[in-house]
């Protein structure tokens, strides 16, 4: 069997605020290891061995973290030990939460001991409630993703480098004024100020005892996507389900979710433009963010091929924008020269840039043969059309749909049902209706009268 493993903290500052109880279990252990020896109570366990070393040999933090937990694993096999943390070791502290996770699978058994942390202290010199102000706390080596979308205020733990205080500056589109340092709290050199954000990597000399408190942040959208992309590669690395993924395999997952989209469009499209419906917009949002994700984690893929990003993505379709949109963005927008006219004539400008950027020969090129039927055919007028080919008048349509269907049903041929079906479709250009839409209400309603 093996041992158990207590956890303890060393509290916010020096020896002075050990709990008894950590002091007891330290003097009782029969083996002590410390996460770092960098705090200043570490030195109340002088014969603890460190794990520094690993610091040294992780490429990341996540990396050192596990090589700890693994260590200290192997170590309780040979029978129980104390492990000490910095702070508290519920707080921001991740060896504890990888050590929670291996005794859930029956790995190791683990006690954690209460212990004081920096958030008492930081309170106090706050002079905040956090309840009544709803304070969140973020990890400084994560703030980029975890304040995402957050407004504040926030506490931000692990600000202790340059590098750190840089990367959280930056994150920010538009930061405060000012943020609080609360700087190595507990201590006689003890310092809380203020600095102005455009300051916080030139003026603040940060250590591992370091933290922020931002009253307010600005809720930047591209903070939204970041968090996103931060979600989508922890679930790739951690999730067995997205771990095997592949372009391929996500096909039916993408065209599902899209099938998903278009369900609530339809639904969409029966109410007036300005109409609200609030459940119907939270169903959209829902979908929408489903479609995202299946972009987000093609991305992942492409990234973790060192193909592309998802920021990759973004600008491609930005600058193909930019390109396609000369009346809005060109050179003759800004002289006033006059664009495309109406929809139908800014729809046939697109198919003219989009032959020249691609090089294509023929109007049906690069049209893709995965559509639906009725879409495929719509696409393939289209492109006929911006081309100057087909039939646009609408008598002739009909003309022409008249004497197909007298041979349809005379000749009975695929060929012949096909060659109707795609003069509805030419009917339903002229008339200016989508005959893939037109055909899924006709369906939805049948069904109706069937129940």
């Amino acid at each position: 069997m093996t041992g158990t493993i207590t956890v303890v903290g060393l509290g916010p500052a020096d020896e002075t605020l050990l709990t008894t109880q950590t002091r007891t279990a330290a003097e009782t252990a029969p083996r002590c290891f410390l996460r770092t020896r960098r705090h200043p109570a570490a030195r109340a366990m002088p014969d603890a061995v460190a794990f520094d070393d690993e610091y040294e040999r992780g490429d990341t933090y996540e990396a050192v973290y596990e090589a700890i937990v693994e260590r200290l694993i192997l170590e309780a096999a040979k029978g129980d030990l104390l492990y000490a943390v910095p702070g508290s070791p519920l707080v921001l502290e991740r060896t504890v939460e990888l050590l929670r996770q291996a005794a859930a699978a029956g790995r190791v058994r683990v006690e954690i001991l209460a212990a004081m942390s920096f958030l008492d202290l930081a309170w106090s010199r706050l002079g905040v409630d956090p309840v009544s102000v709803g304070a969140r706390l973020i990890d400084g080596l994560d703030f980029a993703s975890a304040a995402a979308g957050q407004t504040g205020p926030l506490l931000v733990a692990h600000c202790h480098g340059r590098s750190v205080l840089s990367e959280i500056k930056l994150s920010a589109e538009e930061g405060p004024d000012t943020v609080v340092v609360l700087a190595r709290l507990g201590l006689p050199d003890e310092t809380v100020y203020e600095v102005a954000w455009d300051e916080l990597d030139r003026r603040v000399e940060a250590d591992h005892l370091t933290s922020l408190w931002i009253p307010e942040l600005d809720k930047p959208i591209a903070a939204e996507f970041l968090r996103f992309e931060e979600l989508v590669r922890e679930l790739r690395q951690r999730c067995p389900w997205d771990r095997v993924q592949t372009h391929g395999s996500l096909r039916k997952h993408l065209l599902e979710e899209t099938y998903e989209t278009l369900e609530v469009l339809d639904a969409r499209a029966l109410l007036d433009d300005g109409e609200v419906d609030a459940q119907l917009d939270a169903d959209l949002v829902e979908e929408l963010g489903d479609l995202l994700y299946q972009i987000f984690f093609h991305a992942r893929l492409g990234a973790e091929r060192g193909s592309f990003t998802v920021a990759d993505v973004a600008r491609s379709v930005h600058d193909k924008l930019v390109t396609r949109h000369p009346h809005v963005f060109g050179e003759g927008a800004r002289d006033g020269v006059r664009g495309p006219e109406d929809a139908d004539d800014m729809a046939r400008s697109w198919e003219q840039i989009k032959r020249a950027e691609k090089g294509r020969a023929s109007a049906m090129d690069g049209v893709p043969m995965t559509l639906p039927a009725l879409m495929l055919a719509a696409k393939v007028q289209d492109r006929a059309a911006s081309a100057g080919l087909g039939a646009e008048n609408t008598g002739a349509v009909v003309e022409e749909l008249a004497e197909r269907l007298a041979r349809v049903a005379e000749q009975q041929t695929g060929d012949g049902m096909g060659d109707l079906l795609f003069d509805v479709v030419a009917l339903a250009r002229c008339i200016d209706i989508d005959p893939e839409t037109a055909l899924r209400t006709a369906s939805m309603r049948f069904m109706e009268k069937m129940r």
